[in-house]
């Protein structure tokens, strides 16, 4: 069980819906709490991780679903400065990468699968398509949810590093990837730096996210320029620039150019040995 949160489920749905949020559903408990508080973190102490945190969070890890239990993901720690450096780079040199501990790389991971079957004289085409690479992804991200909930239940904070796939090519020879393996995200670990605390970030409504029995999108357009106007206030109470939600996401996706090299996803996969099928 994590530790007892501070912060009862009131206080924190009014962070994380800025006060426009549902109200404490009964069936809140001290699990829910611990997930409601969490924040990622960009501000870290040098300090090392505690003994036996790094093992805690991949047990966590493992304890996730995984589709027909065939584990198709790995996950590289990276401590070394030099390497983190490195690494760094491709994510246009984010600090905290440098300043943490740790850099957890989680990969979608194939490759094991091809090994275990060539030792034994077993075919294995069914590697090559589409649906199995989606799957070591989505493996990946349960099992580094899992380890989050875990590390921060340490007292330990976190960020994912989606940059690490502005250049997956560069990030697999880092690292020393053979084919069949994908870095999916990094996560950043460390303890927090108390004096530059993090604040909980605001989500977009319930009522944009969850539709009952089909899709519906019709009450979205008034809850986005709702949320929009919330995310600015948030942006103005961080000292951070005063942009909306809607600005940013649409200038994220406006051009191939916003991708940050991420345009190309689908050619450096392939050069990753992967075949798309």
């Amino acid at each position: 069980m994590p530790k007892d949160n501070p912060f009862p489920a009131a206080v924190l749905l009014t962070e994380r819906y800025q006060g426009h949020g549902p109200t404490v559903p009964p069936q809140v408990n001290s699990v829910v709490e611990h997930l409601l508080n969490h924040r990622s973190v960009r501000a870290y102490l040098p300090d090392a991780l505690p003994e036996g945190a790094l093992e805690t969070a991949l047990v966590a890890a493992q304890s996730a679903a995984s589709s027909s239990n065939l584990q198709v993901w790995s996950v590289i720690a990276v401590k070394d400065k030099e390497r983190k450096a490195r690494l760094a780079a491709v994510t246009g040199n984010q600090k905290h990468i440098l300043d943490a501990p740790l850099l957890l790389v989680w990969l979608a991971d194939l490759s094991r699968l091809g090994r275990i079957a060539e030792a034994r004289g077993l075919g294995s085409e069914g590697l090559d398509y589409t649906e199995m690479l989606l799957v070591g992804v989505v493996d990946a991200a349960l099992a580094a949810q899992n380890a989050v909930v875990a590390l921060e239940s340490l007292g330990l904070g976190t960020v994912y590093i989606g940059a690490l796939r502005n250049d997956i090519t560069t990030v697999a020879k880092e690292l020393g990837l053979p084919p069949h393996v994908m870095p999916v995200f990094g996560l950043v670990v460390g303890k927090p730096d108390p004096a530059r605390p993090t604040a909980i970030k605001p989500r977009l409504p319930l009522n944009t996210i969850l539709s009952h029995e089909q899709y519906s999108s019709a009450n979205e357009a008034e809850a986005v320029e709702a949320y929009d106007a919330l995310f600015k206030d948030f942006q103005r109470s961080q000292s951070l620039p005063e942009e909306g939600w809607v600005a940013r996401s649409a200038e994220r996706v406006g051009t191939p150019k916003a991708l940050t090299g991420r345009h190309v996803m689908k050619e450096a996969i392939i050069g990753l040995g992967f075949k798309l099928k």
